[in-house]
C-alpha cells in the first residue's frame, strides 16, 4: 500500500537531484562564458547528459539562465536571513561575511558548485528581466536593512551605500581570493572584516579631498565618444549582450563605422579596459606627485574616480564584465587590474608608515577599494539624488571610516 509513494518520493529526488546539477553546471557555465554565451551543449557535457535531457528540465537557454541567477538570488537572501538574526550591524556584516568566506572555502576544497555570479542580469530579455531585476532589489533593500529599517532621508542614503559596497566586495572577493591558500582564509577575512569595521584612515585624518583634473584623450576624433557608448553598454548588458549593432545604434551610426575605429569587437573590449585602467592609472600618478600626506592622496584618488563614475564622463569599465570574454584576454585585463591593485596597496603601505593610514593588511585593503571604484557605476541614479559632492562623501566612506561609522552625516 506504501509502495506509490515511495517510487514517487524518490523519482522527485531524482528528478531535483538531476536538476540541481544542471543548475550547477549553467552556473559554472555562465560564471566562465556569461549568460549569453552558455550553451545546452556545453551544460549537458558537464553533467553527462545530452541535450535533449537537458531540455526536458528547461525548454530554453534564457529559463535555465534566469534559473540560475534565481538560485543566486536565493541564496543572498538566505544568508542576509542568517546575518539579520544577529543583533547589531556589525554582528551582521561580520556573520554575512562569515557566511561568505565558509562557502568560499567550500568551493575550493571542491565540496561545493558556486552559484551564478548576476553580472548578466540585465543582459536577459523580458519578462525574465524585469523579474530578475525586481528580485535583485529585494535583495539590495534586505541588506541595506543590516543597518536597521527606520532613519533619515540621509541615514537612508549611507545605508544604501554601505549595502552596495558590501555585496561589490562580496562578489570580487571570486576574483581574488584564490591568490590565498584555503587555510590562510580566516586571516583573510579577519583582515577584510577589519576594514569594513574601522576602514582605512587613521584617528583624526578627516574628509577633505582634491579633485584631480582626468584628462584622457583619444588620437582619432570621434573615438572618445564610441568607446563611451560601449563601456556603458557593456556595463549594462555584459560583453556578450552588448552586440556591436546595439553600440552602434546607440551612436546613431553604422556598423562599418563601428569597424572604422577597430577590427573586431574583442578590440572594442580591450580598447575600453584600456581606456578605463588607462584612467585609473592616470589618478593614481596624479595622487603620487600630489602634495599631502598619503592618506590625502589616497582620499583625493578616491574623490576623482567616484566623481567620475557619478558624473556623465563616466564609466569606467566595470572588471566584472570580464565574463564571458575569451580567456587571454580576461587574463591579461585581470594582470592589469591586479597591477592597479598593487599600485593602491603601495599607497597604504606608505600611508601606515607615515601614521596617516590604520595599521591594516594593504593587499585586502587595495582589492576593497578596487570594488569600490569599480561598483559605483551601479550608484549613478543614486548619486543623481543629491549634490554630487554628498554622494562622493558618503559612498567613499564606506571604506575611509568603515561600514559603522556615520561621521559623514554630520559633516
Amino acid at each position: 500500500m506504501q509502495s506509490p509513494p515511495k517510487i514517487e518520493t524518490t523519482n522527485t529526488k531524482r528528478f531535483q537531484a538531476k536538476r540541481d546539477a544542471i543548475l550547477a553546471a549553467a552556473a559554472a557555465a555562465i560564471n566562465e562564458q556569461s549568460a549569453k554565451g552558455m550553451t545546452f551543449a556545453d551544460v549537458a557535457r558537464r553533467v553527462g547528459l545530452n541535450t535533449t535531457s537537458v531540455t526536458y528540465y528547461f525548454k530554453r537557454k534564457e529559463d535555465l539562465a534566469a534559473a540560475a541567477f534565481e538560485q543566486t538570488l536565493a541564496w543572498l537572501h538566505d544568508i542576509l536571513d542568517q546575518a539579520l538574526a544577529e543583533p547589531t550591524p556589525e554582528a551582521r556584516v561580520a556573520r554575512f561575511l562569515a557566511i561568505n568566506m565558509e562557502r568560499l572555502a567550500r568551493i575550493g576544497r571542491g565540496e561545493e558548485q558556486a552559484v551564478a555570479m548576476l553580472s548578466d542580469l540585465r543582459a536577459m530579455e523580458e519578462p525574465l528581466k524585469g523579474k530578475l531585476l525586481t528580485g535583485w532589489r529585494n535583495v539590495f533593500r534586505k541588506t541595506r536593512s543590516l543597518w536597521g529599517g527606520d532613519g533619515s532621508r540621509a541615514e537612508t542614503d549611507l545605508h544604501g551605500a554601505r549595502a552596495h559596497v558590501l555585496l561589490e566586495n562580496s562578489f570580487w572577493l571570486n576574483a581574488w581570493i584564490t591568490r590565498y591558500e584555503i587555510d590562510e582564509y580566516p586571516r583573510v577575512e579577519a583582515r577584510l572584516m577589519d576594514v569594513f569595521r574601522h576602514g582605512i584612515a587613521a584617528p583624526g585624518q578627516t574628509w577633505a579631498p582634491e579633485l584631480f583634473e582626468l584628462v584622457h584623450d583619444e588620437p582619432e576624433p570621434g573615438r572618445e565618444a564610441f568607446l563611451l557608448a560601449a563601456t556603458r553598454l557593456i556595463n549594462e548588458l555584459g560583453y556578450r549582450g552588448a552586440s556591436v549593432q546595439r553600440i552602434a545604434s546607440e551612436l546613431n551610426v553604422t556598423k562599418g563605422s563601428f569597424y572604422h575605429h577597430l577590427d573586431a569587437k574583442d578590440d572594442l573590449v580591450i580598447a575600453c579596459y584600456k581606456r578605463s585602467f588607462d584612467i585609473l592609472a592616470d589618478a593614481q600618478r596624479l595622487a603620487a606627485g600630489h602634495a599631502g600626506s598619503q592618506w590625502q592622496r589616497i582620499e583625493s584618488t578616491l574623490a576623482t574616480l567616484l566623481d567620475y563614475q557619478f558624473s556623465e564622463r563616466g564609466p569606467l569599465l566595470r572588471t566584472t564584465a570580464l565574463s564571458g570574454l575569451p580567456p587571454h584576454v580576461r587574463n591579461t585585463m585581470l594582470d592589469r587590474s591586479n597591477r592597479i591593485a598593487r599600485r593602491f596597496a603601495g599607497m597604504l603601505s606608505d600611508g601606515i608608515a607615515e601614521g596617516t593610514i590604520r595599521p591594516i593588511d594593504p593587499l585586502v585593503a587595495s582589492q576593497a577599494l578596487m570594488a569600490l571604484q569599480n561598483a559605483a557605476f551601479d550608484m549613478r541614479k543614486w548619486a543623481g539624488t543629491m549634490p554630487r559632492e554628498r554622494a562622493v562623501a558618503f559612498y567613499a566612506s564606506t571604506l575611509a571610516y568603515g561600514l559603522f561609522d556615520d561621521r559623514v552625516l554630520t559633516a
